[in-house]
């Protein structure tokens, strides 16, 4: 079957995550791999297998809402468009924004920064790509003079060696990871933290955080030392004098082994087939261009870039790339025109009709959330997006939203930290519903196909945009009548006569009608109306000479430096089952069963005494979070990792980004998440405990709680706190309390306290608490077992008394869950192993663990690595 043929049955579409770009067989109920698109050939990770878990109705945004009031679509749009006009009517265009996302659609990114630029007269617009990719672009531009990724995944699972350069690709790009293993390429990885994509490495390079312009420099000066090069690049001779070193000196700079920094500089030099994945371990620091073109220099100077090798910057969300095709950053202009040639601009005017066109860039990221809280912007709209828990410093940003004149918020989620300071409310449609196209990191366009009604009064974000912009004045202008259109005027515009060479051009995607847009293959630019060349750079670089650049560059510290007070060094990021602040992964039992407390990494001889499974601080000069102390030999001493997903929602205390600095590079703009100093201290409690109940419970008492779903609707919550164990018991009683009776065990000398309540025998809730601080499932039985106590039809005796006593019926304490496609936890996983499965077929063999989307395969690894024979 050709790809663009249809039958009943699933709905060809583009996983709603990261830049990968899988291709889904999706349906209400299920979801898997599409075999036919080139991104996955089939493959899903786990979040894409569970795809088909997170699309309840019950925590959707289903309806307008003014001032907290539900209301009809023509009352929200008048009032966002009164709150624009009248906020540039009084203080001017600059006075306004809009806050936008990886998450939209192309479509939806054209609608909104034609808006804003084209007709708002604003430049600013910026995405929440700023904070994953924004680096790269800054860096492609320097280099090759246009955002041009040269790389593609075949290259990548072609090459002959990969060096994956701040990139957890194991956990964050999976199916692209599997991908590479499956073919076999050697790879090195350059990473502070030990991470699962280590486990198949040939080499790891534990580098100081924020040194990696160190590390490259180092290896620019060893490949002009020992390999054929191109000193006639323009900036070669000064990039190479800059970055003169040693292997010893390099070493030094970034407290490596020398023997290490010796093995992948030989490494590189002997191979010319290498591609260097980066991802945010590189973009995301204060300089982050600067090593995005240490890294670019390394492959330019010795011509490793094409036929199979190059640099190549994968992106974290599904369509960062459709931002910047669009120009939804604040300092593009859609279609790759430029504020710097005077022709884009004016050609962009004509093909607009554009009255009140910007002329230059506004306001990144964290520099318009400082507007906002100063005052400068007064009126500002959030597109699919929840920078109230995503930003760095985000209790400023809170405070800035809630000191905003006007805020208008467009979701397809209620209840996010954002929303709740919103003056207008706009339901906007979720994956599943949407119909729209994206662009993965290897520049592949694919088809997001809806195979779901709109819930509710949900619309497409471009069709808000395109009902604001009437009320404006500037109706025909956005008159589309469906997506479609919008492609097609997007794809038009990109092949737009300037007088320069634009490396993306889709102008040969326009024209399709309705029906040939619904079938469109997945296809990859440029897409010309002349057919273009397989190799980007075939017809030379997009310069002024057609030559590429390189940067002279020298190592800059990260922008805060620890200190006596703020002694660690802390890092954020991503875990395996979880995306973003959660509004969608949170809703799946199965990825919470992975990691569902939020925690600190830290190394366990540097813990300084902090046993694993307490709880800590995590201080630092902007803020703070308590997290579970999380033992992890693969942490560099006097760092520590905390993910960043969590919420209020989720958690009393593990939004991390409040605790993060707003340090930022002087020319992406991009926030430095990868370095803020920071303080670890114990949080003291009295007593800690576990709820467990049929529903969300309300537990803001706590002092410290961690809740998440688990199967068939039940609830967990973990909860710390101090004052008296038995106050707290009865509290956390009164908070599952509903119909049936409970039965109570106390014991005040031994500072145990266990409750179940049971209805006809059922199990409907049960609490269990003890004085002391605890860890993960301290007085509780395992997870799995006490879920299906739920789903048990009666309750036998021998389980009550199991319950009772915080154990389950085998006597098996909690144990996390490592396979979450079949359940399988580290209990399981290490008891096959000591029965005597070695290998990880043989332990997939034993328990299923790893034999599903394969994502728990580097876990599963370690885990082997480190247990007894």
């Amino acid at each position: 079957m050709t790809y663009t043929e249809t039958h009943a049955g699933p709905v060809r579409t583009t996983c709603p995550y990261c830049g990968v770009g899988c291709g889904v067989l999706a349906t209400p109920t299920a979801s898997d791999g599409d075999p036919a698109h080139p991104a996955n050939r089939g493959r899903l990770c786990g979040k894409g297998m569970a795809l088909h878990e997170t699309l309840g109705h019950e925590t959707r945004l289903l309806h307008p809402r003014v001032d907290g009031a539900q209301a009809g679509w023509d009352a929200a749009l008048d009032r966002v468009a009164g709150a624009f006009r009248s906020t540039i009517a009084r203080h001017g265009p600059d006075s306004v924004a809009l806050y936008v996302s990886g998450q939209l659609l192309t479509e939806d990114y054209y609608a909104a920064n034609k808006l804003a630029k084209g007709f708002l007269g604003t430049a600013n617009i910026d995405s929440n790509s700023r904070l994953c990719m924004s680096s790269a672009v800054a860096g492609h531009i320097r280099a090759f003079g246009q955002d041009v990724v040269p790389v593609g995944y075949d290259d990548l699972c072609g090459a002959d060696l990969a060096v994956l350069s701040g990139s957890n690709a194991a956990w964050c790009h999976p199916v692209l990871f599997q991908r590479m293993e499956a073919a076999g390429v050697p790879y090195v990885v350059i990473d502070p933290r030990r991470t699962p994509t280590c486990e198949g490495a040939a080499l790891h390079l534990p580098l100081r955080p924020g040194s990696d312009v160190a590390l490259w420099n180092g290896l620019l000066s060893h490949l002009a030392r020992t390999v054929p090069c191109d000193l006639t690049l323009p900036g070669a001779a000064e990039a190479v004098a800059a970055a003169t070193s040693t292997v010893a000196g390099t070493a030094a700079a970034c407290d490596l082994d020398p023997a290490d920094v010796a093995a992948f500089f030989g490494l590189f030099a002997r191979t010319e087939r290498v591609v260097t994945l980066f991802s945010q371990g590189v973009n995301q620091s204060s300089s982050g261009t600067d090593k995005v073109n240490a890294i670019i220099n390394a492959h330019l100077l010795t011509g490793r870039i094409g036929g199979g090798a190059g640099p190549f910057s994968i992106t974290g969300q599904p369509n960062a790339m459709g931002g910047r095709e669009v120009g939804a950053l604040s300092n593009l202009l859609a279609g790759h025109l430029s504020f710097d040639h005077a022709p884009d601009l004016e050609a962009l005017r004509a093909f607009w009709s554009a009255p009140n066109l910007v002329a230059g860039p506004g306001r990144k990221a964290v520099d318009l959330f400082r507007a906002i809280g100063c005052g400068q912007v007064r009126a500002v709209w959030i597109m699919g997006t929840n920078p109230a828990v995503s930003l760095p410093d985000s209790a400023a940003v809170r405070a800035a939203l809630a000191a905003c004149p006007f805020v208008a918020v467009s979701d397809c989620a209620d209840g996010t930290d954002t929303l709740a300071h919103a003056h207008v409310a706009l339901p906007a449609l979720a994956w599943g519903e949407r119909d729209g196209t994206v662009t993965n990191s290897e520049r592949v366009i694919s088809r997001q196909r809806p195979f779901m009604a709109p819930a509710g009064e949900a619309r497409a974000d471009w069709r808000i945009v395109a009902g604001v912009a009437a009320r404006l004045g500037f109706g025909a202008a956005f008159a589309w009548t469906g997506s479609h259109e919008v492609f097609d005027e997007h794809a038009r515009l990109t092949g737009l006569a300037t007088g320069r060479r634009r490396v993306f051009d889709i102008s040969g995607l326009a024209g399709m009608t309705r029906a040939a847009y619904d079938a469109m293959d997945p296809v990859r630019w440029p897409v010309p109306l002349a057919p273009a060349a397989e190799d980007v750079f075939a017809a030379g670089y997009p310069t002024a000479d057609g030559r590429p650049r390189l940067v002279p560059l020298r190592h800059r510290a990260p922008a805060n430096a620890v200190s006596a007070a703020f002694p660690w060094r802390l890092s954020t990021g991503r875990l395996r089952d979880q995306w973003h602040t959660m509004t969608r992964t949170g809703l799946s039992p199965r990825l919470m069963r992975h990691y569902p407390e939020p925690f600190v990494a830290v190394h366990p001889d540097a813990a300084g005494g902090m046993a694993d499974g307490t709880l800590a601080v995590v201080g630092t000069a902007h803020g703070s979070a308590t997290l579970r102390v999380r033992h992890d030999a693969g942490m560099r001493p006097g760092d520590l990792f905390v993910p960043m997903h969590w919420t209020d929602r989720f958690a009393s205390a593990g939004r991390v980004n409040a605790a993060v600095n707003a340090a930022v590079d002087p020319i992406s703009g991009q926030p430095e998440f990868k370095h803020t100093p920071a303080a670890l201290a114990a949080f003291p409690v009295t007593w800690s405990g576990s709820v467990l109940a049929r529903g969300p419970l309300d537990l803001g008492w706590a002092e410290w709680r961690a809740c998440w779903p688990m199967a068939g609707g039940v609830w967990r919550c973990e909860l710390a706190g101090t004052g008296a164990p038995e106050a707290a018991f009865a509290r956390a009683r009164a908070a599952a309390e509903g119909t049936g009776n409970w039965t109570v065990l106390r014991d005040p000398g031994a500072g145990t306290f266990s409750a179940v309540r049971l209805r006809e025998g059922v199990l409907q809730a049960a609490v269990t608490l003890a004085s002391g601080p605890g860890a993960p499932g301290s007085g509780t039985p395992a997870r799995d077992w006490l879920a299906s106590r739920f789903a048990a039809a009666a309750l036998s005796p021998g389980d009550r008394r199991a319950l009772l006593a915080g154990r389950n019926a085998a006597g098996e304490p909690a144990s996390p869950t490592i396979c979450s496609c079949h359940g399988v936890s580290r209990a399981a996983i290490l008891g096959a192993r000591a029965a005597g499965s070695v290998g990880l077929a043989a332990i997939g063999a034993a328990t299923k663990a790893g034999t599903g989307c394969g994502s728990c395969r580097p876990e599963i690894s370690a885990l082997l690595r480190v247990a007894p024979a």
